[in-house]
């Protein structure tokens, strides 16, 4: 295996870089997962509110984050990792997110990545990029095209010199490439064929810029990454042919972490309006004594319940039914089967990502809108983050489904 060396770099913010891997704690099951999740959320929590407020980067969260060893805990059994079922992913996600729904975000492309790899790798691929991130090596983004038509727009290409493979082109909403070790993008070979091609955070010709200004996910980084004839890892670029005829469960991995982080963000948003309710918030003159025996306010608060509860059920459901599929080979069937439950729970926690973050200013009362509790970054946080694909496919995906048996398109937004 290469070893790759983070180097600095000046698009980095001057007082922090990417430090070299150290090697990670090994979890080994699904328990040691979640419980790792649940250590780990306190860190994430500690300066939320602030690094919000003053957009600074989450680098101790991520790094505590690669050190605890939640970056490898889908590496198959067969390379060394716990392999832990998708329900499980999603929940850690949930714990994440709950805390602090942008730095939770950050690692997310990680596991899509890793979901393709699977998929698509060569064994020799596989060994060494597992192997890497069993080792603490991140995996960032480079996201889809700056300027192209469309999400799907591939417009970075692969040109081929006596030193190898380059790649030229720039790319957005690159989420953890800020942080990362290893950039993977897609790009169209010489050959025309697409591919994933990957390329090391400090190579010559690669710049992470953090120009991402959204209103909420602040701190994600989620910029622009720029490939300047930057030289590609050749026995790392994972050719995605084959996958346009073999099922698979890469899109429904992606899809299902991104309704974990939504469902963490409402649970987060539900924690604090009941932490304000009961702590800050006064009654309404002449009805009761404190806020928490107001009636509309014990209504509320018992719908959100509901909806939450219900919300992280089907999210829980859709990783079993993943982890079913997984257990057997993957048909078309079962490959649409995967993307329809996923799109389920997307449904509901989006709904109650947005419902929770902006009951919670309402339950809390005008006293809550004040920036030193910067409680409005969870609506900002739901609003931004549900928006990564429409909702509104899902649901004309589940219409199509049910009512003439269509199956949904294979692709890492499905």
């Amino acid at each position: 295996m290469t070893a790759l060396h983070a180097a600095s770099s000046q698009d980095l913010p001057a007082d922090r870089h990417p430090t070299p891997p150290s090697r990670p704690h090994r979890i080994r099951s699904d328990d040691e997962a979640i419980a790792a999740a649940r250590a780990l959320a306190p860190v994430f929590a500690r300066g939320a509110a602030e690094r919000d407020r003053d957009r600074r980067l989450p680098w101790d969260a991520i790094e505590a984050f690669t050190a605890s060893g939640l970056g490898g805990i889908t590496v198959p059994r067969e390379h060394g990792g716990a392999d832990v079922s998708h329900a499980t992913l999603a929940e850690v996600f949930a714990i994440l997110a709950a805390a602090d729904g942008s730095a939770a975000q950050i690692p997310q492309n990680q596991f899509g990545v890793l979901a393709l790899v699977r998929a698509a790798a060569s064994p020799a691929q596989q060994a060494r990029i597992f192997g890497d991130v069993l080792a603490g090596y991140r995996i960032g983004n480079a996201g889809p095209a700056r300027n192209g038509k469309a999400i799907t727009t591939v417009e970075t290409r692969l040109v081929r010199d006596p030193e190898g493979p380059r790649l030229t082109g720039t790319r957005f909403y690159s989420t953890g490439a800020l942080f990362a070790h290893w950039i993977p993008t897609r790009a169209i070979d010489p050959d025309g064929r697409p591919v994933v091609a990957w390329l090391r955070r400090d190579a010559p010709g690669v710049q992470v810029v953090d120009d991402w200004q959204g209103f909420g996910q602040r701190t994600t980084a989620s910029g622009t990454v720029r490939f300047t004839d930057a030289p590609v890892e050749d026995d790392l670029t994972i050719d995605l042919t084959p996958l346009a005829e073999r099922p698979g469960l890469f899109g429904p991995v992606s899809q299902l972490v991104h309704a974990a982080i939504d469902a963490g963000l409402a649970r987060g948003a539900v924690a604090a309006a009941l932490d304000f309710v009961r702590t800050r918030t006064r009654p309404w003159p002449f009805t009761v004594e404190t806020a928490t025996e107001d009636p509309y306010i014990l209504g509320e608060v018992g719908r959100l319940q509901v909806d939450l509860h219900a919300a992280e059920e089907v999210l829980a459901r859709a990783g079993r039914i993943l982890d079913r599929i997984a257990a057997e080979p993957v048909t078309a069937q079962s490959a649409g089967a995967a993307s329809v439950a996923v799109a389920e729970a997307k449904i509901l926690t989006t709904e109650i990502a947005l419902e929770a973050s902006e009951r919670l200013l309402e339950l809390a009362g005008a006293s809550a809108t004040r920036e030193r509790d910067n409680l409005g970054r969870f609506w900002r946080d739901a609003r931004v983050h549900t928006l990564h694909d429409p909702v509104r496919w899902k649901l004309h995906l589940l219409g199509d489904y049910h009512l003439n048996g269509t199956l949904p398109a294979r692709h890492q937004w499905n």
